[in-house]
């Protein structure tokens, strides 16, 4: 859907976090006396003063807020749905002629330049990161944009034809999107938000959009690994690259970059390189200036002789075992637990039973089940397990059951959102309490 044809329906936008505002001051700029609607289940008080302030003065707003949010918005002939927001949840409040589309569809409907797209359980937001440093450090004019916490729509009136923007995109963005892009990375699969979809089958088949719309003349880079990568890339027309870390070894092996993220990630990355003409010596100088985003397995310092990582955005098993893998055997505390998602912890129970982790900081609600796979697996274990709801604890009893010159790692294998706003306050509140202590 262009963007003009929006002039003159009626719509509404659902969902007001980062990417619906946004979607929002995109459209007051375009169509500035335009009416609009916009719902949320938040209260006007639970929006930060300054978006308070904006809704307070726009008069051609209709605001539908708080927890009957949905019940007015079905005469809207246009939706724009925040990606988070579960499809099935909203259907009962629509008519039949609605047309539900989002952010990320009306991107790619509008932009004309060249896409890549990321998407994986995990490792995005540093492939994404490394692609958008090569391309920079190449003097290739690209944007960094999606899930990585940059919503594109505004960009649209900058961006040539001839930039490149790199696009992080998850699940919830791809769920329905009737377009991929020209280049589409999927670096891996793992059960994962299963408290949002049905089963691990919808979570796969929303991912699938990254490569399923591709045109002949596209490509498709993708692990081979995985099963279901590997059937989806033998249902697409475009050009498919299997990730293959054996064919950069070398580079890999001589670079720090090892050390943040996956050879399959950093493989994919290459692939990239190879497609925009980029030469070792600009890949070996990004990789070797390269700053992981924060969260990512990343470095706080060293306090009382211990080493401190924050591996916060570490919300499944398998990122947990490749911190573990990474960091070596000087874990000695591991931070881990939270929001309980059901998925299985046997791998994780097993890799700390293998390790030398002493502690084992368990939060709620998943932490009872770490702890449960662990004596499952080895009853005579001689692991210390301290279960709390305090972040403020959890490090204090890291300082002081933590032997010098080991390691505390906060890798949680799961979400935050019973404890915390996301996994930026997670990982934020652990370097607050590490920086602090000891406490008064």
């Amino acid at each position: 859907m262009k963007i003009s044809q929006l002039k003159n329906k009626n719509i509404i936008i659902l969902g007001l976090g980062v990417e619906g505002l946004d979607t929002y001051s995109f459209l007051r700029k375009n169509f500035p006396q335009k009416k609009l609607k916009l719902a949320d289940k938040r209260k006007l008080e639970n929006f930060d003063i300054r978006t308070q302030n904006i809704f307070k003065k726009d008069k051609n707003i209709e605001l539908f807020l708080g927890a009957d949010y949905l019940s007015n918005i079905n005469d809207a002939e246009i939706i724009i749905k925040t990606s988070g927001i579960i499809l099935s949840s909203i259907k009962k409040y629509l008519n039949k002629t609605a047309i539900i589309t989002s952010q990320i569809q009306l991107f790619f409907d509008n932009c004309n330049s060249r896409i890549v797209g990321i998407t994986g359980t995990k490792g995005k937001s540093t492939t994404s990161s490394l692609i958008y440093g090569l391309l920079k450090a190449a003097k290739i004019k690209a944007y960094l944009l999606g899930n990585i916490g940059t919503a594109p729509l505004s960009f649209l009136s900058k961006i040539n034809k001839s930039d490149v923007v790199i696009l992080e995109l998850s699940s919830h963005q791809l769920q329905n999107l009737q377009k991929s892009p020209n280049i589409a990375v999927f670096l891996n699969i793992y059960p994962e938000h299963l408290d949002y979809y049905k089963n691990f089958k919808e979570y796969f088949n929303a991912k699938a959009n990254i490569a399923l719309h591709q045109k002949k003349n596209d490509c498709f880079i993708f692990n081979s690994e995985s099963k279901n990568i590997k059937d989806l890339a033998s249902s697409i027309i475009s050009k498919k690259i299997p990730i293959n870390p054996e064919k950069f070894k070398n580079i890999i092996k001589e670079s720090k970059i090892k050390n943040l993220t996956h050879e399959y990630n950093i493989s994919a990355v290459l692939e990239i390189a190879k497609i925009f003409k980029i030469s070792e010596k600009i890949i070996k100088k990004t990789f070797d200036n390269f700053k992981a985003p924060s969260h990512r397995l990343e470095y706080i310092g060293e306090f009382n002789d211990i080493k401190f990582y924050d591996d916060s955005i570490a919300t499944i098993p398998e990122a947990v075992v490749f911190a573990l893998d990474t960091l070596g055997e000087d874990v000695e505390t591991l931070i881990a637990g939270g929001l309980d998602r059901g998925i299985a912890f046997k791998k994780i129970a097993k890799r700390i039973i293998d390790s030398k982790i002493k502690n084992l900081v368990l939060f709620p609600e998943s932490g009872e089940k770490i702890k449960l796979e662990i004596e499952k697996l080895k009853k005579n274990h001689n692991i210390i397990f301290f279960e709390t709801q305090s972040m403020k604890d959890a490090v204090n009893f890291a300082y002081k059951n933590t032997n010098k010159n080991k390691i505390c790692l906060l890798s949680p294998a799961s979400p935050s959102f019973n404890l915390f706003k996301d996994y930026k306050e997670r990982g934020e509140t652990y370097q607050k309490y590490i920086k602090s202590y000891p406490y008064d």
